[in-house]
């Protein structure tokens, strides 16, 4: 009888089980199928709507027949298409360095613009075009991306120096913000204040493709890293434990989250709060931690966390642009204080 009976308790441990794993996997799901249909239909949105509306079909007449081409077409790809698609590419971006930043330190509220990384990218950007200027050098967008990724690598390996010293979490944020004010205090000295607010506004093909290219990449390769990221998760010994080279992934998490944070600098200027609050959402969204669902998670959340800001952005006080770090901080500020306070919970 003991034997009979425990063989039914562990068949409905294992139905429940089995139960849990199905509603995951639906979630996941479902959650993937909601954050591709809000990508595309705020891109087709952005696309067509601002202070002149233009019907999608319209374009699309001028898309089949070339002849027909006037000013439905000159809007919608020559302005607002690269600008929506800047948005996207650059949105995921800085949501998946935020997600590097916050698995790196153990952090939930690390991201490139707390820890004062954008500011350091958005400084060398800065003195670059000014330096290319006043020599009468031509500069290409591949030349930002490259100054981008110095200073977001110098600003990291400064916060890492920080994060020696000083281990309590307020201590490391108010060092990142220091790093934050000097760099926008030097930027602001060499007249490049309306660039260093943050736009997407002035977006060319050619940027795009540039952009498109940078960040794709990384973000393959950070999906590649998903296995060695999970049991990262889980502590440094239990990761050695696995056989992950630690020092190694460390590296790579510091070089990418670098790349990507200056791309999204050298085209846009700092963001703020999207690489904090969007991975804070998607984990919540999608019930889950595990790094193969989070990274493409934090990309599609993030694409339309900055699809949606910046249409807000250039539409809510119209002809007038407000800069994207004021939309994106009134909705990503409220995530960061929601983390702190229940952060603080626990601890006490």
């Amino acid at each position: 009888m003991r034997s009979v009976s425990e063989a039914n308790r562990q068949k409905q441990e294992k139905k429940q089980r089995n139960l849990a794993q199905s509603g995951r996997q639906v979630r996941i799901a479902g959650a993937f199928l909601l954050l591709i249909m809000l990508l595309l239909l705020s891109l087709i949105w952005s696309a067509c709507s601002g202070s002149v509306s233009v019907p999608i079909m319209e374009f699309l007449q001028e898309l089949r027949e070339p002849k027909l081409r006037g000013m439905a077409w000159t809007i919608i790809w020559e302005i607002r298409l690269p600008r929506a698609l800047a948005a996207l590419i650059l949105g995921g971006a800085l949501a998946l360095s935020g997600y590097l930043l916050q698995t790196f330190f153990h952090n939930p509220i690390a991201g490139p613009f707390v820890l004062g990384i954008s500011s350091g990218s958005k400084l060398l950007v800065a003195l670059v075009m000014v330096g290319f200027l006043e020599w009468n050098i031509t500069i290409n967008s591949g030349m930002l991306v490259a100054a981008a990724f110095a200073g977001a690598l110098l600003s990291m390996l400064f916060v890492l120096l920080v994060a020696r010293k000083m281990e309590q979490m307020a201590m490391l944020i108010v060092g990142g913000v220091m790093i934050g004010y000097i760099c926008s205090a030097i930027t602001d000295i060499v007249n490049l204040h309306n660039w260093s607010r943050g736009s997407f506004s002035g977006m060319t093909w050619e940027n795009v493709a540039v952009m498109a290219g940078v960040t794709f990449v990384s973000a393959a390769a950070v999906f590649l890293l998903s296995k060695p990221i999970g049991a990262y998760q889980m502590g440094e010994t239990y990761a050695r434990s696995m056989g992950v080279n630690v020092a190694h992934l460390r590296f790579f998490m510091v070089i990418l989250s670098s790349i990507l944070s200056g791309c999204v600098a050298a085209f846009a200027g700092p963001v703020s709060f999207v690489g904090i609050a969007v991975p804070h959402l998607i984990r919540w969204l999608f019930a889950d931690t595990r790094p193969l669902v989070l990274i493409p998670g934090c990309f599609l959340g993030g694409s339309v966390f900055c699809l949606f800001s910046d249409w807000l952005a250039r539409t809510v006080f119209a002809p007038t642009e407000l800069s994207i770090s004021t939309v994106t901080a009134v909705f990503g500020a409220p995530v960061v204080i929601f983390v702190m306070m229940r952060k603080h919970r626990k601890s006490t």
